[in-house]
């Protein structure tokens, strides 16, 4: 075998598959660990793999600071023992009472969670102080993303300071994620990651100046983690660095990181002399981008995706192409974080051979709580 995609026992596989190769996730893992001063200034965030395995092998490396989105997530995390975790989420209602029931559950893990304005964090204050709760609290800042939280000025050092009035939270940092820094050119989405933190550090400083304690600082995802890094006084949350993809590959040529998952598909049918349909449809892979930014075929690049539907994956081809149904099929996702949560499994490969499964777990909205 030639190809590190490649599996020798591949009738074993049905399809479609999601293949994990441990090796090539513990090698991202230390090299993310490697490009950092501290691993304590490591926040990796679990969306994009979303497995109890994937979490030991970071703990394994003196990773202790995890981030996560959603309240499975946060379950994951406290059932394999993460010290620390942070909801990247502002949680409103029935969500609030579920973080307070993990927090509780839980206790041996630090907890906290996001909040971008007074009533949201009056709200959670209240739930989270009838549970016997005094929640940390970071105040979600919007620096560009325009999603969610409120951008940086002097409202934040005021609802900084509602925070430490209201019962059942605390503040203790800022947390901003500037995920729309996608420049290909690194010298460029350098300097607007750079010029967007001269705000956060900014509001930091007035933050101490009205009396409260130095706010701790967690910034950046996977684009910006080499430019954060940096940045000895902030926490990174990288996230897509553990599995990778063909989108970051080329989009962040400049990280070492490489891609350890990959698809395994087979020739469904063969409709025309150039056109073959394989099993990989919408249900397989994430299919937000378009067309053509779906899925990377390494062995096939030449193939032109001109259709996709729930099951099925058609391409044109040129004739004579010598494929026959059922013929297997490697595949890159372009953007792995949603292609993993469309599988409930994993199936685990090392050295070529199938040694087991990697459950995801977390692609739930509820394990249990």
């Amino acid at each position: 075998m030639s190809n590190w995609y490649e599996i020798n026992d591949v009738e074993r596989v049905d399809s479609p598959a999601l293949v994990v190769f441990p090796k090539r996730v513990e090698e991202n893992v230390k090299r993310l660990v490697g490009m950092i001063d501290d691993p304590a200034r490591l926040r990796p965030h679990i969306k994009t793999h979303k497995t109890a395995e994937g979490i030991r092998i970071m703990m394994n490396h003196g990773i202790t600071k995890f981030k996560c989105a959603t309240i499975a997530e946060a379950e994951l995390l406290g059932e394999n023992g993460a010290p620390d975790v942070v909801l990247a989420y502002q949680p409103h209602g029935p969500k609030a009472e579920r973080f307070a029931s993990i927090i509780r559950t839980y206790a041996r893990t630090r907890w906290a969670c996001l909040t971008d304005n007074p009533g949201s964090a009056r709200a959670m204050g209240a739930i989270f102080d009838a549970h016997g709760l005094d929640v940390p609290v970071y105040i979600d800042l919007n620096i560009g993303m325009n999603r969610s939280g409120t951008p940086p000025g002097p409202h934040v050092v005021e609802l900084y300071g509602i925070c430490a009035i209201t019962r059942g939270i605390t503040p203790v940092g800022l947390h901003g994620y500037d995920g729309q820094h996608r420049e290909a050119d690194f010298a460029i989405r350098t300097l607007a990651s750079d010029k967007g933190f001269e705000d956060v550090e900014m509001l930091a400083s007035s933050i101490v100046h009205a009396g409260h304690p130095k706010p701790v600082i967690i910034v950046g995802g996977s684009p910006t983690f080499p430019i954060h890094a940096r940045r000895d006084i902030v926490e990174c949350s990288p996230g897509t660095c553990i599995f990778w993809d063909r989108g970051y590959s080329l989009l962040c040529a400049e990280q070492p990181f490489e891609p350890a998952v990959a698809l395994l598909t087979r020739v469904l049918s063969l409709p025309t002399p150039t056109r073959i349909c394989l099993d990989l449809g919408h249900k397989s892979v994430s299919a937000e981008n378009d067309m053509a930014h779906r899925v990377y075929l390494p062995e096939h690049p030449d193939w032109v995706p001109v259709g996709q539907s729930e099951e099925h994956l058609v391409f044109d081809v040129q004739e004579g192409h010598g494929m026959k149904p059922g013929d297997v099929v490697y595949g890159i996702p372009y953007h792995i974080c949603p292609t993993v949560a469309l599988y409930e499994r994993a199936i685990a490969v090392t050295d070529g051979k199938v040694s087991g499964e990697w459950m995801i777990r977390a692609r739930d909205r509820k394990i249990s709580i």
